[in-house]
């Protein structure tokens, strides 16, 4: 992915991230899929609006398409089988103003035109290929299918070799990235991991302070300069501290930049051959931070990033239950990189890693 942009060899596929040690307590009416804790649900609520006409299938898919569900003794803790509880499914017959209905769902949930479209497309070839008749039957494609777009969960990559992982946050002021990488560092330590932060962004002052203040707050330290210092010594330091003080895990906030802004890219070039110069293997990441409330405009500009520089993934943020979440179907499909977190609220523990089975159940879900 960062070929184009550094020049670097092409690298292993690295081992996939363990999965967090603090498990999370289930909240009441969530599910993954049909059972578990889903951290998308809550946020997904206004999306889940555009799609409740299509939803029939839930209740369908729940009851085994028999309509009907198997209860359970719920004072006896054995599970023991009862009776089947009735739960009628009313058939919804496919029409072309059902068509029209999911398209302008797929639309007004910010899916985006061309990624709506190829949606479309592929769900009519599929009901003329498969025979569908019902609704059910298209919304049960339309999960498969989305799932498919959203590709496998794509865990952070750490380094094989070196003893210190990389990883470089860009994104425009105002998008979350200072945020994001405070609540990723949190996530990191809580896993086990030795975290260390570099604040790069020394083109405004108050990016430095506030990396200093969320340092403080989680307990990792913070390698600084003053306002206007150069970034790449700024790194450089970074890199020196946490060998110094055995960290494995090293995240740098840069400067919030516009792809039309030379000087800041020459920038994030410089940064980069710094820490080639002592970690040959890095940096293992560069991952663009986008505000789901901007939704399409983001986009745009996060493509040019791609094109450009070449990511490893992105962080989508603010994707509480104000914001449109068809966005990550856009950003997956259009920049061809996959999304690695979903910040879901402003609290630290709201940053999700993302898992496309989870999203687009949630994105289903029944309330």
């Amino acid at each position: 992915m960062l070929n184009r942009f550094f020049g670097q060899k092409a690298k292993e596929e690295p081992e996939a991230t363990p999965p967090p040690e603090r498990p999370q307590e289930p909240a009441e009416g969530a599910s993954v899929g049909e059972q578990g804790f889903n951290p998308f649900k809550k946020s997904l609520s206004r999306t889940r609006q555009f799609f409740s006409r299509f939803t029939g299938a839930v209740e369908e898919s729940a009851t085994g398409g028999s309509g009907t569900a198997d209860a359970r003794s719920a004072d006896s803790g054995l599970g023991v089988y009862t009776a089947p509880t009735k739960q009628p499914v009313k058939p919804i017959p496919i029409t072309d103003e059902i068509w029209d209905e999911l398209e302008e769902a797929l639309l007004s949930a910010d899916v985006g035109p061309a990624t709506s479209m190829w949606l479309m497309e592929r769900l009519r070839e599929r009901a003329s290929e498969e025979r569908m008749r019902m609704v059910q039957q298209v919304q049960r494609a339309l999960q498969e299918e989305m799932t498919s777009l959203l590709g496998a969960a794509s865990p952070l990559r750490f380094a094989k070799q070196s003893p210190l992982t990389v990883i470089l946050v860009i994104g425009v002021n105002g998008s979350g990235k200072t945020t994001s990488i405070a609540k990723m560092a949190w996530r990191l330590t809580n896993e086990g991991h030795k975290v260390i932060l570099a604040a790069a962004d020394t083109f405004r002052a108050a990016a430095i302070d506030q990396l200093k203040v969320w340092g403080e707050r989680i307990g990792v330290p913070v390698i600084s300069q003053g306002p206007g210092a150069d970034p790449g010594a700024v790194v450089y330091d970074s890199i020196q501290a946490a060998n110094t003080r055995g960290c494995d895990v090293l995240i740098v906030d840069t400067a919030g930049r516009l792809h039309t802004k030379y000087n800041l890219m020459e920038e994030l070039r410089k940064i980069n051959k710094v820490i080639q110069k002592l970690l040959p293997e890095g940096p293992q990441e560069l991952l663009v931070v986008i505000d789901a409330t901007t939704g399409q405009n983001a986009l745009l500009q996060a493509r040019k990033f791609a094109e450009d520089i070449g990511l490893t993934g992105v962080i989508i943020t603010k994707l509480d239950s104000t914001a449109k979440g068809g966005f990550a179907f856009a950003v997956a499909d259009d920049l061809g990189v996959p999304i690695k977190f979903v910040g879901t609220g402003e609290k630290i523990e709201d940053l999700a890693p993302f898992d496309p089975q989870s999203f687009v159940a949630a994105l289903f879900a029944q309330d």
